[in-house]
C-alpha cells in the first residue's frame, strides 16, 4: 500500500529558489453535516464529559483513604482508579497499560485506519472544540477568510479578541481539570476560591493551559501532519483489507465542472466522471487533504469528506459513495463490478487481539488474585559477615514488608536453606529463635533489621542460598524472597 507524503494533500508546488521549506498555508475547514460529523460530535461530547467529570466522582475506600474515584496521589505515592489501588512497587501495571494502549491502537488501525486520530485523539477533540468556537464567533469558512484578509478595524479586533478569550477559558478549564487528577478536586476549587492556590498546582495548570491553547488553537493540523509520529507508522499497520477513506477514481474521473444544460449522458460521452471538481471534500478537511490524490499521511480518517461529497452527489442526483470508507481490495472489486467483502479476521488482527487478551487477562488476574503483601530483603554489605566468638557466622539483613491493606497485620518470619539457623531483631531484648513475629502497620511499609546466625558446618561454602519466608498470620499465602548468606 502506497501512502503519499504529507505535502501532497495541498498540492503545493516546489518552493521557489530551491528552498526545502514551503510557507505554511492556513487551513479554513468548512462546516459540514452528515453521519460522520454527528459521530465526531458524539465522540467529542462523550470524551470531554469523561475528562472534566471524572475527577469529581467519589469512591468510598474506608476511613483515612481519599474518596476521589480517580486520583494520582503523588505525595502518598498511590494511584487510585475506582476499586484499584496501585503502589510504586506495582509500576509493572503501567507497563501493561502501555502495551494495551499500543497494541489496541495497532488493532484499531489494522481494522479501520486512523479512526483513533479522527475521533478520539485529544488533539482532534480539542481542535474540533476550538474550531466550533471560531465558527461561532467569526463565521464559516468564507466569512473567516474574508475577515483575515480585511484590514484591522474595531469589529475585527472585537471578534478576534472574543475568540481568543474563549479559547483561553477552555484551555484554562483543561489545565485545571488535569490538576484535579493529582489532588482532591473539591478541595482545590475551595482553595482557588479563597486565594490559596498552591505553588505546585499553579505551574501545572499554567503549563497545560498554554499547551492546549497553542496546540488546539494555533498549531492544529500541523501537530497531526508534522509533530505526531503515528502517520509514519500507519503504513506498516494497514493493508489492503483495512477500512480507510477512499475515492472511487474509476467512477469519478475525469473531473470537470457540471454545466447546467449538460445531461449526464453528454458528460459521459465527453469522458467525464461523477466528480464535478467542486472542492467540497478539500474545504471540509481539517488537515487540508485532497483525498482524490489517494491515501496520504495527513489524512486523519475522520470521514468529513465523505459527508461533504455525499451531500453534493445528492444535490446533483448522483448516487453517494464516491468518497467512502472502504478497503483497497473493496475498491478493486467495485471497479470490476463485483461485490466487495470486508475481512476483519486476518493474521495481523488475530495476533493483535491475542496479545490484547493475554496482557489484559494477566493484569486482571494480578489485580484480583495478587498478594496484598510484598517483601524485599537487602543484605548488609559492610561488613559482609561477622564471625562470633562461639564460632557462628552472622549476616545482617534489612527486611521491608509492604502491607497493602488498610489494617495492621502480623507475620511469621522464617529462614529456609540453612539447618539450625536462628533469627533475631536487631536491638530487641528477645533472644534468637528459628522464627520471628513481625508486624506491619495499615497501608504502609514496615522496615525491620534482621540478624541471622548459623553454624559454620551448616553452610555450603562462602555463599549459601537462603529464602526468607513471610507468612501472614491471617491465613493468606506466604511470600518468599531469595538471597544469600555469606561466610569466610
Amino acid at each position: 500500500m502506497t501512502v503519499s507524503s504529507a505535502s501532497e494533500p495541498r498540492g503545493d508546488a516546489a518552493p521557489p529558489g530551491g528552498s526545502l521549506f514551503a510557507e505554511h498555508a492556513k487551513i479554513y475547514p468548512k462546516s459540514v453535516k452528515g453521519t460522520f460529523r454527528r459521530l465526531k460530535w458524539l465522540a467529542l461530547v462523550v470524551l470531554l464529559t469523561i475528562y472534566y467529570v471524572l475527577p469529581w466522582l467519589r469512591w468510598d475506600r474506608g476511613p483515612g483513604a481519599p474518596d476521589q474515584a480517580v486520583l494520582a496521589d503523588i505525595a502518598n505515592r498511590r494511584l487510585y482508579v475506582f476499586f484499584i489501588e496501585l503502589w510504586p512497587q506495582q509500576i509493572y501495571y503501567l507497563t501493561g497499560l502501555l502495551i494495551l494502549g499500543a497494541v489496541g491502537l495497532f488493532l484499531a488501525t489494522a481494522l479501520a485506519g486512523r479512526v483513533w486520530c479522527g475521533y478520539a485523539c485529544p488533539q482532534t477533540v480539542w481542535t474540533d472544540l476550538f474550531l466550533w468556537v471560531e465558527r461561532l464567533i467569526e463565521g464559516d469558512r468564507g466569512a473567516r477568510i474574508r475577515l483575515d484578509k480585511a484590514p484591522w478595524s474595531a469589529a475585527k479586533l472585537a471578534r478576534k479578541a472574543a475568540k481568543h478569550a474563549v479559547w483561553l477559558l477552555i484551555a484554562f478549564a483543561t489545565g485545571g481539570a488535569w490538576v484535579f487528577y493529582f489532588t482532591d478536586a473539591p478541595t482545590l476549587v475551595g482553595d482557588v476560591l479563597h486565594g490559596r492556590l498552591s505553588s505546585d498546582a499553579l505551574p501545572f495548570a499554567a503549563l497545560f493551559t498554554a499547551t492546549t491553547y497553542l496546540l488546539a488553537g494555533m498549531a492544529r493540523e500541523q501537530v497531526c501532519v508534522y509533530m505526531c509520529p503515528w502517520p509514519r507508522f500507519q503504513a506498516a499497520m494497514v493493508d489492503e483489507d483495512s477500512l480507510i477513506v477512499t475515492y472511487e477514481e474509476w467512477r469519478g474521473e475525469g473531473r470537470a465542472r457540471l454545466r447546467k444544460s449538460q445531461s449526464w449522458e453528454e458528460r459521459r460521452s465527453e469522458g467525464n466522471g461523477d466528480c464535478i471538481d467542486c472542492g467540497a471534500c478539500v474545504q471540509v478537511c481539517p488537515t487540508g487533504v485532497d483525498i482524490r490524490q489517494g491515501p496520504q499521511l495527513a489524512c486523519i480518517g475522520c470521514g468529513l469528506c465523505v459527508d461533504a461529497c455525499d451531500d453534493v452527489m445528492a444535490r446533483i442526483g448522483r448516487p453517494g459513495g464516491l468518497i467512502r470508507f472502504d478497503t483497497l481490495n473493496g475498491q478493486i472489486a467495485r471497479s470490476g463490478g463485483a461485490t466487495p467483502s470486508f475481512r476483519p479476521i486476518r493474521p495481523r488482527t488475530i495476533v493483535y487481539a491475542t496479545i490484547l487478551v493475554t496482557v489484559a487477562g494477566l493484569m486482571i488476574a494480578g489485580l484480583l488474585f495478587g498478594a496484598r503483601v510484598s517483601v524485599s530483603v537487602l543484605r548488609d554489605r559492610a561488613p559482609l559477615f561477622v564471625s562470633l566468638s562461639n564460632g557462628e557466622i552472622q549476616n545482617a539483613y534489612t527486611l521491608k514488608i509492604l502491607n497493602m491493606v488498610r489494617a495492621g497485620r502480623d507475620y511469621r518470619l522464617e529462614l529456609v536453606g540453612i539447618p539450625g539457623a536462628e533469627l533475631s531483631l536487631a536491638g530487641a531484648p528477645e533472644g534468637a529463635s528459628r522464627s520471628l513475629a513481625v508486624h506491619a502497620d495499615p497501608d504502609s511499609v514496615a522496615t525491620h533489621r534482621i540478624l541471622v546466625r548459623a553454624r559454620a558446618e551448616a553452610l555450603k561454602g562462602a555463599s549459601t542460598p537462603v529464602v526468607f519466608v513471610v507468612t501472614p498470620l491471617s491465613g493468606d499465602a506466604a511470600v518468599r524472597h531469595e538471597t544469600v548468606f555469606l561466610a569466610p
